[in-house]
């Protein structure tokens, strides 16, 4: 079993970085030299497929066991000196200016349920939630080139939107150039 997934885990790719700030936003960053990012994408699905299994047969002990963990996290004090300000200029480059963070996390964190966690899941996280909303950003490299055409000769689903000029995509949004906070862009 341990060799089968590290055979999957060379096979398909590296996780780099896993983010999410208590909103309906996480965002995973993937990057592999052995697979082309269509079959990346296929694993993300299987993985949250997996995750919302678990999530489902999960005991509240389970659940308040995660919770108090993730509570214990947050209140782990910065290592060093590197890290608190990396925090502090992370809320003012994003404009957020929401400096007692960790405080209302876990106060979120406390109040949370199990019924409004998975609810939360069905709604706009697992495969065919309503409210589900992904951005797949696919970087083929000369390994996958087939791949590329491939995927670029198929039909798109109607869900799907392809983008080949990211800038023209991003002026035709409603709300480009509207302010967004930033490093720079900020007026207080």
């Amino acid at each position: 079993m341990l060799e089968d997934k590290e055979q999957r885990r060379k096979e398909t790719a590296v996780l780099l970085h896993y983010q999410s700030h208590f909103t309906s936003e996480g965002q995973f960053i993937i990057q592999s030299s052995v697979k082309g990012p269509k079959h990346i994408d296929t694993r993300v699905e299987s993985f949250l497929e997996m995750f919302g299994s678990k999530l489902y047969e999960m005991t509240s002990e389970q659940f308040k066991s995660n919770v108090n963990t993730l509570i214990d996290m947050k209140f782990e004090k910065h290592k060093n000196l590197r890290e608190e300000s990396r925090f502090y200029w992370r809320e003012i480059s994003n404009g957020t200016l929401k400096f007692d963070r960790r405080e209302a996390e876990v106060a979120a964190l406390r109040q949370l349920t199990q019924e409004e966690l998975i609810a939360f899941f069905n709604e706009y996280v697992k495969i065919g939630a309503p409210q589900k909303k992904t951005l797949s950003i696919r970087v083929y490299g000369n390994q996958h080139a087939s791949e590329y055409t491939s995927d670029n000769s198929k039909s798109v689903e109607p869900t799907v939107v392809h983008i080949d000029d990211i800038f023209s995509f991003r002026r035709s949004q409603p709300l480009y150039g509207s302010f967004k906070g930033g490093f720079g862009q900020m007026k207080l």
